[in-house]
């Protein structure tokens, strides 16, 4: 393990002390690459206790090992969000295990490309059973504890396609829209008790996601600057956002300091929704 990045990482830790999340157990799901990865480090740096959930788990089980390596308090949970009694399984063990559960972020999702007279049934299924669905089971399960402890903190990473139509990605627009209303309605029904629910909404990131999108070398620039044929604006800030801008909000979010913020969006997409 590099050293430079082990004092770094105590450095900027003492330096997010003020978001007071040291030593609370935290749950996120799609953790062991992109955002989801970008999450779990910040957390880890910020003190938490972070249960790391995702479907592959060779990679899952390497990323936890070089957080540990790295002083890191974080342990691997290979599941599946679409799967009800694995989610169910998985969180009950965290809680009997690891700690009480005060903070959730759900980051798993997939994305299938196609127009829709050409989408197949398997690829639209899937997409809402992990995007929209494995967001509902997770959110149900963790939800149960922190109403009976009453408080806790619950974002879900959704994305600015949710909020602007896009060609070939029906399927990934529809499903990320109908999580961010899901996750506005828990947290309607949660506020009672002291449980807040937000959205973070990322645009074009630096992902495994995103490249897989990209024709050639040139993927990069041509979606900062959009395409007029496509009805798809650029980013105006002329840059794609880092999976640590998405990781900052969510952490903003899930602090003390956002204790009067529920069900809100924050979108983090350098304004290419212009807004919306």
């Amino acid at each position: 393990m590099n050293h430079r990045w082990i004092a770094w990482r105590k450095e900027r830790k003492g330096k997010m002390s003020f978001l007071n999340l040291e030593g609370k157990t935290a749950l996120v799901t799609g953790g062991a690459q992109g955002i989801g990865e970008a999450v779990v480090r910040s957390l880890c740096e910020a003190g938490a206790v972070v249960a790391v959930i995702d479907r592959n788990p060779q990679k899952l089980n390497d990323f936890v090992a070089r957080l540990k390596s790295a002083g890191c308090k974080a342990e691997a949970f290979p599941a599946d969000v679409s799967d009800r009694e694995a989610v169910d399984t998985v969180i009950e063990g965290i809680e009997r295990n690891l700690g009480p559960i005060e903070i959730l972020v759900n980051v798993a999702g997939v994305l299938h490309m196609g127009w829709i007279a050409e989408l197949s049934d398997e690829a639209w299924e899937k997409t809402f059973t992990v995007n929209t669905t494995g967001v509902f089971y997770i959110s149900r399960a963790v939800s149960r504890y922190m109403v009976s402890r009453g408080h806790g903190s619950i974002v879900t990473v959704g994305s600015n396609a949710a909020k602007v139509p896009r060609i070939a990605m029906a399927a990934y627009a529809s499903s990320k829209a109908a999580a961010a209303m899901f996750t506005k309605c828990l947290g309607l029904e949660l506020a009672r008790h002291n449980i807040r629910c937000n959205i973070v909404s990322p645009g074009s990131t630096n992902t495994p996601m995103q490249w897989s999108l990209w024709n050639d070398a040139d993927g990069a620039a041509a979606v900062i600057d959009g395409s007029q044929e496509a009805f798809k604006t650029g980013i105006p800030l002329k840059k794609l956002a880092d999976p640590s801008d998405i990781a900052a909000a969510v952490l903003f979010l899930v602090s003390d300091k956002a204790g009067h913020i529920t069900m809100h969006d924050i979108c983090v997409d350098g304004g290419a929704t212009l807004g919306v």
